[in-house]
């Protein structure tokens, strides 16, 4: 069936930056397409069924200061569905475990020495100091790790998550990213010290459902397993062709990664303009999700600080969202950061877990195998953008080459990070941007 049509404007993407968007336009009497290569909508946000309930992909959770995506679930009448409780965070290391969710869980971290305790604790208060974060940019997350926090601190406790996220690019990564990951955290915390974290009940594919429901309402459409392959400008309109059509409009705004985009502007586009789309790096994300009959510990966010261990992180999701909401299974989330070309990122489901089973046996030695219910996998290519120093002048314009396309990624999110609260934000600003001209 051929979805050839005329808008005003084409969305490419999905996710939440182009839901937002969509929505943003819409309540403003602009006409809208949003285009999406998947067979459905929420890109990382997406979910798959367990007990009769939807799950997400991918472990999400907001902070109780992402003001942005708290404003939308208001104006969608959803606060009811959104859940806040304190959280168990640990750190296994040397094949021990350790809980870090307080003040007080850090003053008895004995990996380190009680002056690196102190130092660790001053460490976070001296990065929420920092006010102009372009101070930082010509640093490496290193480097200022080591800087506020000393040799120890920054080998025991930083460097494995580091390595853990960013893989072979750790050591590229700027001090940045890694400031604004301490300030967010910093700005959760209740009067005790305390983490509080936020859920959507029904996953976060609930939300982009609903947003979706309302786009749909005010007149938009939503053409999903409908990839775009090239957009093209024709005088002082917009070609955009997919695998189904060609839909024509005034303004195109791209979501999705940038190499991507760079493939569907070639034809156009200068080999100046391409290369910038290319020069960010991005590094994939294999997610295996078990179902268990049983716990395996009670903390909810466990990083994983031993270097030998494949996963950065165990998220024990039914820590945070009770087991029932599942039918009495208890989902835990193996995570690990890798170049798309690694071993592991093609291996199968079944594979994967019996590479992990062992790790995981060894950190929980009472672990069975006849615990584990069923295990899912999913993959995401371009999971993380890689922030170096300087990735302020790596950044690609929002406006293109030509009038009338626009891109609005997560690699545009600086100097916070990707997240679906900065997704929200992004995606109404350009739509707002856009209605002022």
């Amino acid at each position: 069936m051929s979805l050839t049509h005329t808008t005003e404007i084409s969305i490419i993407g999905a996710g939440f930056t182009g839901l937002s968007a969509a929505y943003e336009l819409l309540k403003n009497g602009v006409s809208v397409t949003v285009l999406e290569a998947e067979d459905e909508i929420a890109g990382l946000a997406g979910a798959f069924d367990v007990g009769g309930e939807k799950l997400d992909r991918f472990y999400h959770h907001w902070f109780t200061n992402d003001a942005e995506v708290m404003q939308l679930i208001d104006e969608l009448g959803l606060n009811d569905r959104v859940t806040s409780n304190l959280t168990n965070t640990g750190v296994y290391y040397a094949n021990n475990f350790f809980k870090l969710s307080t003040p007080w869980d850090l003053l008895n971290f004995t990996p380190l020495s009680f002056p690196d305790r102190i130092r660790l604790g001053l460490l976070a208060l001296r990065a929420r100091r920092v006010k102009n974060w372009r101070e930082l940019e010509d640093k490496t997350a290193e480097e200022w790790l080591k800087e506020l926090g000393g040799e120890n601190v920054y080998r025991i406790i930083w460097e494995p998550l580091l390595k853990g996220k960013f893989g072979p690019y750790a050591e590229q990564v700027s001090a940045v990213w890694f400031w604004n990951k301490l300030k967010l955290r910093g700005g959760s915390r209740d009067k005790d010290g305390g983490e509080r974290l936020a859920y959507f009940k029904g996953g976060f594919v609930g939300l982009t459902d609903a947003l979706a429901e309302k786009i749909i309402a005010l007149g938009g459409r939503i053409e999903t397993n409908n990839a775009v392959t090239k957009i093209s400008p024709q005088g002082e309109q917009w070609l955009t062709t997919t695998a189904k059509g060609v839909v024509t409009s005034k303004r195109v705004i791209a979501t999705t990664a940038l190499p991507l985009i760079a493939k569907m502007v070639e034809n156009w586009a200068s080999d100046d303009y391409i290369k910038s789309l290319q020069r960010i790096h991005y590094i994939g994300n294999v997610c295996l999700v078990l179902e268990l009959d049983r716990a395996l510990s009670e903390t909810y966010w466990l990083n994983v600080n031993d270097p030998s261990f494949p996963f950065v992180g165990v998220i024990e999701h039914t820590n945070f969202e009770t087991a029932d909401t599942y039918g009495g299974r208890h989902i835990v989330y193996l995570s690990k950061y890798l170049p798309t070309t690694d071993t592991l990122y093609s291996m199968s489901a079944d594979e994967l877990l019996e590479y992990a089973l062992p790790y995981l046996q060894k950190m929980f030695p009472k672990m069975q195998r006849d615990w584990i219910l069923a295990q899912h996998l999913w993959r995401a290519a371009w999971s993380q953008p890689i922030v170096e120093k300087h990735y302020s002048q790596l950044i690609p314009a929002e406006n293109g080459p030509k009038a009338g396309f626009h891109i609005c990624s997560m690699a545009q999110i600086y100097p916070e990070d990707r997240g679906t609260n900065y997704a929200i934000r992004e995606g109404r600003a350009i739509a707002r941007r856009i209605l002022k001209t």
